[in-house]
């Protein structure tokens, strides 16, 4: 019988940053992982403080990148790998009208740090932007493939990685202890993303679920080294190769592509890219999203050694070292969660 302090299912943003946590308080674990859930994989990547459509402050925006950032970097340096591209954001604008509404929400104290006041003029024949960008301050995009899937070998490596899937009716409760096949732990954390939808013990959480699908795009003529979000995002990877997305589906739950988010997509971006491309690559997920855009964290009201981190949504990047440190300090130092994310807000 192996024993551990924690059994964590799922290895997607959510599960890596609590293993983090659970390796930097010197706790023992073992993470089971499936690869059926697909979200932090196809998600583009981009933190970004600022919600694009309206001007307006990403929730705990600045709390959240003072907590991630240095945590990708660790990431990077233990795993020697280049996961977080510091990217200048550029936002489109369309009128004089949206100009102007950009330079009242750079007034706002919340918003001043992130919205440079200078317009960017355009220079570039391949885009269509007669009025200009404003510029995003403090964003980025981190490349979640490679963090997923060098993460997963670091776990194997250290032996906290089982490669198959979590069976939720084999688990045991005895006393305060699970048991669970041939481990025994303390506490289990279920971070599945949309998979939790199949989970017994958290199946009734408010989990809706948007399905998002993603072009990989090779345009020879675009030559940008930032990223612009118009109609659609457009996120330069390197060799000519560009990330356009993404779609927003709450009714199709699956993982596979469709014409009609491809026809779409294409479609968004002709309307302000003139140049040429072709799609090389499309991929598609569902993104674990809640109806009040918050994530779910908390414990189970039956089994109070069962625990849910879920909700991420469309910031996955930005959100999940925020929420994974909140439930690390309430199950060992018994903190209040923030209430915001408290599975209970919904009872």
């Amino acid at each position: 019988m192996k024993e551990v302090d924690y059994i964590i299912v799922g290895c997607g943003l959510a599960s890596i940053a609590f293993c983090e946590e659970l390796r930097a308080n010197h706790k023992t674990f073992i993470v089971y992982n499936d690869d059926s859930q697909k979200s932090s994989i196809v998600a583009a990547g981009m933190y970004n403080p600022v919600i694009l459509k309206r001007f307006s402050e990403v929730w705990k925006a600045k709390e959240q990148l003072e907590l991630a950032l240095p945590l990708y970097s660790k990431i990077e340096k233990e795993l020697n790998i280049k996961i977080d591209y510091k990217l200048r954001l550029l936002r489109r604008f369309t009128s004089i009208q949206e100009q102007n509404k950009w330079f009242t929400a750079s007034d706002k104290p919340s918003l001043e740090p992130f919205l440079s006041l200078q317009l960017v003029k355009n220079d570039n024949l391949e885009i269509d932007a007669p009025f200009g960008f404003g510029e995003v301050l403090h964003a980025g995009r981190l490349d979640t493939e490679t963090l997923i899937s060098n993460y997963k070998k670091f776990l194997k490596v250290n032996g906290n990685l089982e490669e198959k899937s979590f069976v939720h009716d084999y688990i045991q409760f005895e006393g305060e202890a699970i048991h669970y096949e041939n481990v025994k732990a303390k506490y289990t954390v279920f971070a599945e993303g949309f998979g939790v939808k199949q989970n017994p013990y958290f199946n009734s959480i408010p989990l809706t679920g948007s399905k998002g699908e993603i072009l990989t795009i090779k345009a020879p003529n675009l030559k940008i080294d930032y990223a612009v979000k118009s109609a659609v995002f457009v996120i330069p990877l390197g060799n000519d190769l560009y990330n356009v997305g993404a779609t927003y589906n709450n009714d199709d739950k699956s993982n596979t592509p469709t014409e009609s988010a491809k026809t779409e997509l294409i479609s968004k971006l002709k309307s302000f890219m003139t140049g040429h491309f072709e799609v090389v690559s499309h991929i598609a997920g569902v993104r674990p999203t809640v109806k009040d855009r918050r994530p779910l964290v908390g414990r189970h009201p039956k089994h109070p050694n069962l625990y849910v981190l879920n909700g991420l949504g469309t910031r996955g990047v930005m959100i999940a070292p925020y929420v994974a440190k909140e439930l690390f300090n309430c199950i060992e130092k018994n903190e209040a969660l923030d209430p915001e994310i408290d599975i209970n807000r919904f009872n």
